[in-house]
């Protein structure tokens, strides 16, 4: 077996001091690297970011910025990853010239104040400004942001500066302090990386190959399997072991609720996990792609999950997370579930014995549960085609961005010649499992695409599902939103009238 090490800022390290729980920001600060900072411990507020060195095509390498509070510090065996430390060259007391560009632009642009936030600011800032492809753009709205019920693009979503930076990639990172107008200003006044930049030039060779890591301790195991037959192998011999991909999701748990189970089975390296295939019947999405990843592939093909990808918690979580995992965790408030209701999707479930399609809307039994069986993996989420031709998602939150939902609704219809031909509703937040909005759907299919029929209907989905009071929202706000929500698609899936221009 060869040793645990991982490449932290140019220099191997040994990652055997790592165990199996032990986070990847804990062991970086054990390596005195401690740029990096714990804020929340649940990826929320972007702290602890890092880079990492991810594919990005066969041949090519893609700075991916990271939550390094969340994923195990194990799974980044044989990995590259930068900290805010090994952005600049200094050696000894600072001098400017030794800073990175993006940290030249934040200290002159008073983008820091207690400087608590700032490396992990300087990381997802630097992954933006490292992103192929960012060039200086006019006043338009960028490709692949796919498109509403009205067909119109979603600008609103994105912010791009003249620089063509996204500044939504800082959507995780959060500020007490400074204020943020100080922060875009340095993001927007970066050029473009300097030919002799060693982290321009890494983009041009192949990021680093999964390792086939195996560790024990007595806090537990953790193994990444080189194949899904490996991975069966340990499913069959360890029915409790934890999977893990993106680790949004375990990390929490492992930081908030100290869970420790006996096996982390590390998943999102697994090349039958991470297809993304196409026919003229369906697309279907291996379940450890990222969703970073899935949106950038798709590039507004499919314009519900093109909604849904910037409401999608911040991009240093949607670096990690996975459809897969999302739908894994059985939760009732996931954003993808009531997406992909909606699309009318079905998981692909494998394990030893072979493969089987389940429909989403028949996959959750209960709160957390599911039809999946003991050594059982989801591999592969599919989506029909054609599409529906009008879509919407609604997320209503506290907060626009980052934020855990109050209620969730999808809707996708067909609508021939005035008349609801087909529609489907997903709904999250108003019962123990994500669910279809049966009647609501019932009340709509074949009948006239009229006012009077989405109001009638929407008194229906007031009542779908069994909404509680808890410190997000009441029962009576969310029945609230469930009407609002479907009388809100049938203004948005009205065909736009056209404006005479005066001359």
């Amino acid at each position: 077996m060869e040793p645990i090490e991982v490449i932290v800022n140019g220099r191997t390290r040994n990652g055997a001091t790592a165990g199996p729980h032990t986070s990847l920001l804990d062991w970086l600060r054990d390596q005195g690297l401690t740029g990096a900072k714990e804020g929340c411990a649940e990826g929320e507020c972007g702290a602890c970011a890092v880079l990492v060195a991810r594919p990005d095509g066969e041949q090519g390498t893609r700075w991916t910025a990271l939550n390094a509070c969340l994923p195990p510090a194990l799974a980044f065996d044989g990995q590259e990853i930068v900290t805010a430390e090994g952005l600049g060259t200094a050696r000894g007391a600072c001098a400017v010239e030794d800073l990175h560009p993006v940290q030249r632009e934040m200290a002159d642009r008073g983008g820091s104040q207690c400087g608590y936030c700032t490396p992990g600011f300087v990381c997802a800032m630097a992954a933006e400004y490292y992103r192929p492809g960012r060039t200086p753009k006019e006043a338009t709205p960028p490709e692949g942001t796919g498109t509403s019920a009205t067909g119109e693009r979603h600008a609103a979503d994105h912010e791009v500066g003249p620089n063509g930076f996204d500044l939504h990639a800082l959507s995780g990172n959060l500020c007490r302090c400074t204020g943020y107008r100080p922060i875009r200003d340095a993001a927007y006044a970066l050029g473009a990386p300097d030919e002799a930049d060693a982290l321009a030039r890494r983009r041009s060779a192949p990021a680093p190959a999964p390792r086939h890591t195996r560790v024990h301790d007595d806090a537990g195991d953790f193994v990444r399997p080189g194949s899904l037959e490996e991975l069966f192998d340990e499913l069959e011999q360890h029915p409790d072991a934890v999977l893990v991909a993106g680790a949004t999701d375990t990390g929490v748990e492992r930081n908030i609720r100290h869970t420790r189970p006996r096996l982390v089975l590390a998943i999102d390296r697994l090349a039958p996990l991470r297809t993304l295939h196409t026919n003229e019947t369906s697309i279907e999405i291996g379940a450890a792609l990222t969703l970073s990843e899935l949106e950038s592939a798709l590039d507004g093909r499919v314009p519900l999950l093109a909604e849904l990808f910037p409401q999608f918690a911040s991009r240093l979580i949607r670096n990690s997370a996975t459809l897969g995992g999302n739908l894994g965790t059985g939760s009732p408030i996931g954003d993808a579930a009531p997406v992909l209701l909606a699309l009318d999707a079905s998981l692909v479930l494998a394990s030893r014995d072979g493969e089987r399609e389940v429909p989403l809307a028949e996959y959750f039994t209960g709160y957390r549960t599911s039809v999946r069986q003991p050594g059982e993996i989801i591999r592969a989420v599919r989506i029909p085609l054609p599409l529906a031709g009008s879509s919407a998602f609604f997320k209503i939150a506290k907060r626009r961005f980052d934020d855990i939902s109050s209620v969730a609704v999808a809707v996708a219809a067909r609508i021939e010649n005035g008349t609801v031909d087909d529609v489907r509703v997903g709904l999250g937040g108003v019962a123990a499992t994500p669910i279809r909005a049966r009647a609501t759907e019932d009340a709509l299919r074949g009948r006239p695409w009229t006012y009077e029929t989405a109001v009638a209907a929407a008194a229906l989905m007031g009542n779908e599902g069994t909404p509680l009071d808890d410190h997000r929202a009441s029962a009576r706000y969310r029945r609230a939103m469930l009407e609002q929500s479907l009388v809100r698609f049938f203004t948005q899936a009205q065909p736009q009238p056209v404006l005479e221009v005066a001359r």
